[in-house]
């Protein structure tokens, strides 16, 4: 009989491997970052909170590399960082993503959906360009980009038109990019959780009505949390996703199979 803690680590460990995830400051990028180096990755964490980036890379043996992701001018500094400090990445965890605007499409500040698509589409794609020739250089490599379901669904009272097209780009763009690299053993895809508390949902869940709403509209019993959405992301990331690519995976809770 097989060793199911043998067959375990040959499917989701990642000895020897680097990896890159942003948004590490908090929330579901310092759960992703964990959980990476627990398996046995490289881990450097991306964030604006340098302070915060610290403590968790010291936690974990990573590399802290602060870079404000909104800025383009700025994210060019981010890989050559990490190769520099751990070695070429072989894995990218796009997790960083904000909502600047709560107003009505009618009314969204043009400031607020440039900084959106800024952060949450363009620097997914200004790193996966960045991290691509040191993928092709090892022969292998993936790309998990965490969008939403608001890129799938609209979401009744919670405005946020800029945001809900930033993260259905970011499946577009996923599954363009798995096509076009699939030739280089490099996988891309999505994962794209439902709700969960955050920094951008925390005053969503400070209210009792709206935490009712999202408990009557989620068919599972209970609430979401950045851990439910962690396995998928190390199922992408290692070898136990080896044949999946393009694809995006909902982690909701049932809410949008309603």
């Amino acid at each position: 009989m097989s060793d199911p803690d043998a067959a375990a680590l040959r499917m989701f460990g990642l000895d020897g491997r680097v990896a890159i995830v942003t948004g590490a400051s908090s929330g579901l990028g310092a759960s992703v970052a964990r959980a990476l180096a627990a398996f046995g990755a490289r881990v450097a964490v991306v964030a604006r909170r340098q302070d915060r980036l610290d403590g968790l890379a010291e936690e974990i043996g990573g590399l802290a590399v602060a870079c404000d992701l909104s800025d383009s001018d700025r994210i060019g500094s981010v890989v050559p960082a990490v190769v520099e400090g751990l070695g070429p990445p072989e894995i990218l965890v796009n997790a960083a993503g904000t909502m600047v605007n709560s107003e009505r499409a009618e009314s969204e500040p043009l400031e607020g959906v440039r900084r959106t698509l800024d952060l949450n589409l363009l620097a997914p794609l200004l790193l996966a360009q960045a991290a691509f020739p040191h993928m092709c250089a090892v022969g292998r490599g993936s790309v998990v980009n965490v969008s939403s379901i608001s890129g799938r669904v609209g979401i009744p009272g919670i405005p946020q038109a800029s945001y809900a097209a930033s993260k259905a780009g970011l499946s577009g763009l996923t599954a363009e990019l798995a096509v076009q690299w699939a030739r280089h053993s490099i996988r891309v895809n999505t994962v794209a959780p439902g709700f969960f508390r955050s920094e951008i949902t925390g005053p969503l869940y400070a209210s009792e009505r709206a935490t009712e709403y999202l408990r009557r509209n989620t068919p599972l019993p209970r609430e979401g949390s950045p851990d439910d959405i962690v396995g998928a992301v190390l199922w992408l990331a290692g070898d136990a996703g080896s044949y999946v690519t393009g694809q995006t995976v909902v982690v909701d809770g049932g809410w949008t199979a309603r």
